[in-house]
């Protein structure tokens, strides 16, 4: 009498198997849905919009990108690490990823323990720029300037954990002077006080940046990469501008929750390097002045890219003072 259930139970637990496998082989089958945890329009949105399309031919499936904004990324990153671990909600974030832990008493989310990674996508660099009418006309003249009126100079980003806030916090360290700090709800409000004279400063993401300094809508004093970025040729870096070895770089990568099949992941392994291979993704980046990082867009990388970042923004940030939310 004991061996029915037994054998009903193996059956049972046969055709879970076979179901599981045969959905992970379909997959695809319906749109991925792609969490950009930040808002729509800023430096994070414009990377992920123009991934989202390079990766649709290799999937099948149209990718929707989700804009999912607040506490520095921790919302929507969040809202990825509950969601279902089966393919179809990816998040895309950046080197915010890796310092929530030293921001925040409770991210939500354990950067080592939460997700599957799948790759990183592309490094960034930031610009350091100011409204046009801004008095200072270079990093140096700047440096003279916020030392003997910093209590008068502000200093804009788009909210703690933001690519803006992190490069904002080295900025200030680099300078030797606490400025004071405007915290937005996004890049694309810091962005717009600047442009309307209602903030002084903002070091932001060559992605958001580039079409503002072409355009002498702001003033622009330096790149934080340790090369001059080929789409901003005039643009000293801080390296060249007497602060040796200041270098940010706002690397990207890509993730699901924990638990999602091996199959599923291998899948947006090979169309995320497909994507990072597309000739219209390369030139759109290249346009925005960000490196295309189609050797590392694997698991491996982006994993070891987090073990090493987490510890570094945390000391960063201990000596910044900055305190955890």
């Amino acid at each position: 009498m004991t061996l029915i259930p037994r054998t009903l139970t193996a059956l049972l637990a046969a055709s879970t198997m076979l179901a599981a496998g045969a959905a992970q082989a379909d997959y695809p089958d319906r749109p991925i849905n792609m969490v950009v945890p930040f808002a729509a329009g800023g430096p994070t949105d414009n990377v992920a919009r123009s991934l989202a399309e390079a990766m649709r031919p290799s999937l099948g499936q149209t990718v929707v990108v989700e804009n999912k904004g607040g506490a520095g990324g921790t919302i929507g990153t969040t809202q990825v690490a509950r969601a279902q671990p089966d393919g179809y909600s990816v998040l895309l974030m950046h080197a915010g990823f890796s310092t929530a832990p030293s921001l925040y008493k409770n991210p939500g989310y354990d950067p080592y323990k939460s997700f599957e990674p799948i790759g990183l996508v592309v490094d960034v660099p930031m610009t350091i720029v100011a409204r046009s009418d801004f008095p200072p006309n270079t990093i140096q003249e700047l440096a003279e300037y916020v030392k003997q009126n910093k209590d008068k100079v502000s200093l804009a980003n788009a909210g703690i954990g933001a690519a803006s806030h992190l490069c904002g916090t080295m900025l200030v360290e680099a300078l030797g002077v606490q400025l004071l700090t405007i915290p937005y709800k996004g890049t694309a409000p810091a962005m717009n006080d600047l442009l309307g004279k209602q903030v002084d400063l903002l070091c932001d993401q060559t992605t958001n940046t580039t079409q503002q300094i072409d355009s002498g809508k702001v003033k622009a004093y330096a790149v934080t990469s340790l090369k001059r970025v080929p789409t901003l040729p005039k643009l000293p870096t801080m390296d060249e501008s007497g602060y040796k070895g200041f270098e940010v770089g706002i690397w990207h990568g890509m993730w699901v929750p924990k638990g999602t099949p091996k199959p599923v992941v291998d899948k947006l392994v090979k169309s995320l390097q497909a994507g990072l291979a597309d000739p219209k993704f390369q030139e759109r980046m290249k346009q925005l002045g960000a490196t295309v990082l189609t050797a590392e867009a694997n698991p491996q990388a982006l994993e070891a890219k987090v073990k090493q970042q987490v510890p570094q923004w945390a000391e960063l940030f201990k000596k910044a003072g900055v305190e955890q939310q």
